[in-house]
């Protein structure tokens, strides 16, 4: 039997992953946006994460104040990182070509930032994955990026779409680059006394 919970996200891919591991989440809409500017000297795997919190938190007070019933709220925030870069959602196709010369034929890092709240207790975890692409070319690029499956994506592409021809290896969580790593969300249930499975 399924069992529900929210999802303090609008992420299509973030709900058929739950889905894909026998859970009935609901989009949760916050009341409030989550500002996801960085803050000074912030590290990509801190922003990620306080980004989770945040918005697991919100979560919590957007229930509280309908009065709809309590049940985990799962949160997530993904950035890619190249060279010292934080890359989020390309703002334009000019963006989205430049991240994608950035990858060709090297590797990038996918950071998700997971957050489960329930009650009065918040568990958060971040996923760390190594994507290696292979040399791209400009035909290449334009295509994908004439595509726009990755504008609303962090970094650019989605690896469960057109991207897979470009990825060589993945070290780490393949749910984590789509957006929510499955094992330490489960983790993160079983931590807040919510079994998963």
């Amino acid at each position: 039997m399924s069992k529900p919970l929210y999802l303090a996200s609008q992420s299509p891919r973030r709900l058929e992953l739950l889905r894909q591991i026998g859970l009935l989440p609901t989009t949760l809409r916050l009341g409030v946006d989550v500002d996801e500017t960085p803050l000074p000297g912030e590290g990509a795997v801190a922003y990620v994460s306080r980004l989770a919190r945040r918005k697991a938190e919100a979560g919590l007070l957007a229930i509280a104040e309908r009065g709809l019933p309590v049940l985990p709220i799962v949160a997530a925030d993904t950035t890619v990182t190249i060279d010292g870069a934080t890359l989020g959602k390309p703002a334009d196709a000019g963006e989205a070509a430049d991240m994608l010369r950035r990858y060709s034929g090297r590797a990038h890092t996918v950071l998700t930032g997971v957050a489960v709240a329930l009650g009065g207790r918040l568990k958060s975890a971040v996923s760390e994955s190594e994507v290696y692409f292979k040399p791209l070319s400009e035909t290449e690029i334009a295509a994908y990026v004439a595509s726009k499956e990755g504008y609303d994506k962090a970094g650019g592409y989605a690896i469960q779409g057109r991207a897979a021809v470009f990825v060589t290896r993945l070290s780490g969580s393949y749910s984590g680059v789509m957006g929510l790593p499955l094992f330490e969300t489960s983790e993160l249930l079983k931590a807040v006394g919510f079994v998963a499975l």
